[in-house]
């Protein structure tokens, strides 16, 4: 298929400003304090859209709104629902970061603020992606826009929304722009996320905090209890031991493992990249198959005792750690999550409690690697780079897929625009100039293709 070259048509300064003004909006959906906000970027971005001939508009949930916009003027074509989200996760803590996070500031190339890799700026170069072909024509296909604003929350009211407008919502395929491609230099399209179990465990030991000397030695600690049992939460080996934790689960293939075997990646590298000297893991597997492939156990928080400046020597009376379980095809979060329940309680050493408190969740996903979205996404990005994509796997998780599937029964197509070294969550969150750009691209070639006779064939 023979289509104009879109680059030179692009409007590099015109594209920043308007990502630029939408980074300013802290849109922290976890922040109560933060409501206005979070109402104001939902109008910037249905602004846009009903500006750009969509209909669109703002739709309410118990929690922050949606934004829903649809242009239908493509007969017989495929319709595309593109998907993503404009709340960010909260800017703390905020002394690490080198710019303000909510000033958008340029260096080396790359854009510094919260939200602009996740997910606004991968989000947004759609929205610009659309417009760029807009100004050639009419769209080659249909398109729906739904951009929600609780993903960094477990997007908890979208599946209510999705189940309420799945008619509305109903798409031929589901893109998605919100995670990080292999490498710089390497188009990625990735067929599989992992699943998520969120849990807090909490320690109990005495009824107060007691003093170290009266007590110790002869009263329960807490937080030595707790160190305990997230110790015995894994072996010697990196392999998680609660009981029935692997049980069901879809192993790697011998074409996977191959597949990720050939790609450039160097485990000194990646260890250098995040300033580490070893890349510890379960044994018997890759960097990348630990990475995409295999379920893990994590702390990603732990509180006790004191922990203000100088000594306080009390032995408290509770501790309290956040644990996140990523979960591969086979795994269901809610059974995890029973399962760590009943196991947590029984390691907890005499004179202490243990109970876990779930938290959010969400499922694994694989796709189909030779769908007819998956090659024409892989042929726009090869006009975009000027090499084949590769296809990888996410560690992360999106538990939003999965009621995607179920609800809307539509093909899911990752496209991800961004990179790991853009820190998503993290402070000094930034996005390439290059890869914004390149989305932008991207989306509107990815549009072109979905739209040729081959594609959805």
């Amino acid at each position: 298929m023979t289509t104009p070259d879109l680059s030179a048509l692009l409007d590099r300064d015109r594209a920043n400003a308007e990502l630029f003004d939408l980074l300013r909006l802290p849109s922290v959906s976890a922040d109560p304090t933060r409501t206005a906000d979070m109402a104001a970027t939902a109008e910037f971005l249905r602004a846009k859209l009903a500006g750009l001939g969509f209909t669109a508009r703002i739709d309410a949930t118990a929690g922050h709104p949606v934004v829903y916009a649809e242009r239908l003027n493509a007969p017989h074509k495929p319709t595309v629902l593109i998907y993503g989200h404009y709340d960010v996760q909260p800017e703390a803590p905020l002394e690490e970061w080198v710019t303000p996070p909510f000033e958008p500031t340029v260096r080396d190339g790359r854009i510094y603020a919260r939200g602009s890799t996740d997910d606004k700026g991968q989000a947004y170069a759609h929205v610009k992606g659309v417009e760029l072909l807009l100004s050639q024509g009419e769209l080659p296909v249909n398109v729906k826009f739904l951009l929600e604003g609780e993903e960094e929350i477990g997007s908890p009211n979208l599946e209510p929304y999705l189940r309420d407008h799945a008619d509305e919502l109903n798409a031929d395929v589901i893109v998605i722009s919100d995670g990080s491609r292999f490498a710089p230099d390497v188009p990625t399209i990735t067929y599989g996320v992992r699943g998520l179990s969120y849990v807090e465990i909490h320690v109990q030991g005495a009824n107060r905090d007691l003093h170290s000397g009266s007590y110790g030695g002869a009263a329960p600690n807490p937080i030595n209890a707790l160190a305990e049992i997230i110790t015995r939460l894994k072996d010697d080996q990196g392999r998680v031991t609660i009981p029935g934790f692997y049980d069901g689960i879809d192993e790697l293939t011998d074409t996977e493992r191959q597949m990720w075997a050939d790609l450039p990646h160097d485990d000194a590298s990646f260890a250098a990249s995040i300033g580490v000297p070893a890349l510890p893991g379960e044994a018997g597997y890759s960097t990348l198959e630990r990475l995409w492939g295999r379920p893990t156990l994590d702390v990603n928080g732990i509180w006790g005792g004191y922990q203000g400046e100088g000594s306080k020597t009390v032995i408290a009376a509770k501790a309290g750690a956040k644990v996140s379980m990523r979960l591969v095809p086979g795994q269901d979060p809610e059974r995890i999550t029973g399962l760590i329940s009943e196991y947590v309680p029984t390691l907890a050493p005499a004179g202490t409690t243990a109970v876990v408190h779930p938290h959010h969740g969400g499922r694994p996903f694989k796709f189909d690697l030779n769908s007819p979205y998956n090659l024409a996404a892989n042929r726009a990005l090869k006009r975009v780079f000027g090499r084949e994509a590769v296809f990888a796997r996410t560690g992360g998780s999106i538990p939003i897929v999965a009621a995607f599937n179920d609800l809307l029964h539509a093909p899911v197509l990752f496209v991800d625009l961004g990179l790991n070294e853009d820190a998503p969550h993290s402070p000094n969150e930034s996005f390439a100039v290059s890869d914004y750009h390149n989305g932008i691209l991207t989306s509107a070639y990815l549009l072109q293709e979905l739209g040729a006779p081959t594609s959805a064939e």
